[in-house]
C-alpha cells in the first residue's frame, strides 16, 4: 500500500494505473490510499470535455494533448466511455483512439466505464483525478460519453467545462439551453468547415445572452474549431486559459473547488449511508416478504419504507 502511493507520487505511470484499478473495482485498500496520496493534491487543471457523441471530441482531445506536450507539460486524459452489458468494462478503448500518445511518458489516457452512472461520467472519476493530480499531470482532461439532460455531473468535477457542438444539431441547440447549455464555460463549434456552422455560432450567442448577468459576470467564449483540419486549436487554448485566469481573479476558481468538496463529502455519506442500508435489507431476508406485502396493498410503499427505515435508524444508532 505505502509503496503504491509512493510510486504514484513519484508518478510512475504501472502504479497511477494500478491505482485507479483499486478505485474502479472499490479495493478495500481504496480509501487509504487516497488518504495518503491526497496532501500531493490540488496542482492540476481539470478541464472537462463534454457534447453529443459525433461532435469530434476525442480528435480535439488529441490535438490539444499535442499542444500542451509541445510546451512542456503533462496530460492525463479520462474518457468515461458506455460499459458493457455483461463484463461493465469500457466499450470503447483509449488506445484505440488515441494511438500517438501510447509511448508518450508525458501523456496518461485512460477510458473508464460508466456502468450505468447517472451524470455522464463514471462513479470513480472523482478519485481518478486525485491519483492523476498526485502524480503530477498539470493538465487533466475529463472526456464524457455525451451529453443529455443528466449528463451535466462533469461540471462539479471540472474547474472549466468545455461544450463541443457541431452544425447539424438544428433546432437540437434550442433542447440543449434548457439543460447542458448552463454548464458549459467555452463553447466550441467544432467542424466549422461545414455549411451552417456559423449559424450554430450565433446561436449559441444568442442563447449566451440570456444568462443571468452580475458584477462577477464573465463572458464566454465561443470558438470555432475544426479539429479535421487541426484549425482553431490554439484559440481555443488561448480563450480557454484566459477564462480560467478570469475565474481565478475573481474568487470563482476556488469557490468551484470548495463546492466539489462539499460534493464530494455528500457523495461520500450517501455512498456510507446506501451501503449500511443494503447490508440491513439482507440481514433481514424478507425483501420479498416486503415486496408482496406491498404488492398485496397491506402497506403503502411510502408507510412500509418509513416504517423499516426508523427501524434501521435505531439499530445503527451511534452512542
Amino acid at each position: 500500500m505505502i509503496e503504491l502511493s509512493e510510486n504514484v507520487i513519484k508518478g510512475q505511470s504501472r502504479a497511477v494505473a494500478r491505482a485507479i484499478s483499486w478505485i474502479e473495482n472499490d479495493h478495500e485498500m481504496k480509501e487509504s490510499l487516497i488518504d495518503q496520496i491526497y496532501p500531493y493534491c490540488g496542482k492540476a487543471v481539470v478541464w472537462g470535455i463534454t457534447g453529443p457523441p459525433g461532435s469530434g471530441k476525442s480528435s480535439l482531445v488529441d490535438h490539444l494533448i499535442f499542444r500542451m506536450r509541445a510546451v512542456g507539460k503533462k496530460v492525463a486524459v479520462i474518457a468515461v466511455d458506455p460499459s458493457s452489458p455483461f463484463s461493465g468494462g469500457a466499450i470503447l478503448g483509449d488506445r484505440i483512439r488515441m494511438q500517438k500518445h501510447a509511448t508518450d511518458e508525458g501523456v496518461f489516457i485512460r477510458s473508464m466505464a460508466s456502468r450505468g452512472h447517472l451524470g455522464g461520467v463514471s462513479g470513480a472519476t472523482s478519485d481518478a483525478i486525485k491519483v492523476l493530480d498526485a502524480a503530477g499531470y498539470d493538465l487533466i482532461l475529463i472526456e464524457t460519453i455525451g451529453v443529455g439532460q443528466t449528463e451535466i455531473e462533469v461540471m462539479e468535477l471540472s474547474d472549466v467545462v468545455l461544450l463541443v457542438l457541431v452544425p447539424g444539431l438544428g433546432d437540437e441547440i434550442q433542447a440543449l439551453k434548457a439543460g447542458v447549455m448552463e454548464i458549459g464555460d467555452v463553447f466550441v463549434v467544432n467542424k466549422s468547415d461545414r455549411d451552417d456552422a456559423d449559424k450554430v455560432r450565433a446561436e449559441v450567442k444568442y442563447i449566451l445572452e440570456f444568462k443571468e448577468q452580475n458584477g462577477n459576470y464573465i463572458e464566454n467564449p465561443v470558438v470555432m474549431t475544426s479539429a479535421k483540419l487541426n484549425e482553431g486549436i490554439d484559440q481555443l487554448l488561448k480563450d480557454t486559459e484566459n477564462y480560467l485566469h478570469n475565474i481565478n481573479l475573481k474568487g470563482q476558481l476556488e469557490a468551484r473547488r470548495k463546492l466539489r468538496i462539499l460534493n464530494e463529502i455528500n457523495r461520500i455519506i450517501s455512498g456510507k449511508i446506501e451501503e449500511e442500508l443494503k447490508t440491513f435489507i439482507t440481514q433481514k431476508e424478507k425483501l420479498d416478504n416486503w415486496i408482496e406485502k406491498i404488492y398485496q396493498k397491506k402497506c403503502s410503499p411510502y408507510s412500509f419504507v418509513n416504517e423499516n427505515f426508523k427501524t434501521f435508524l435505531k439499530e445503527y444508532k451511534k452512542p
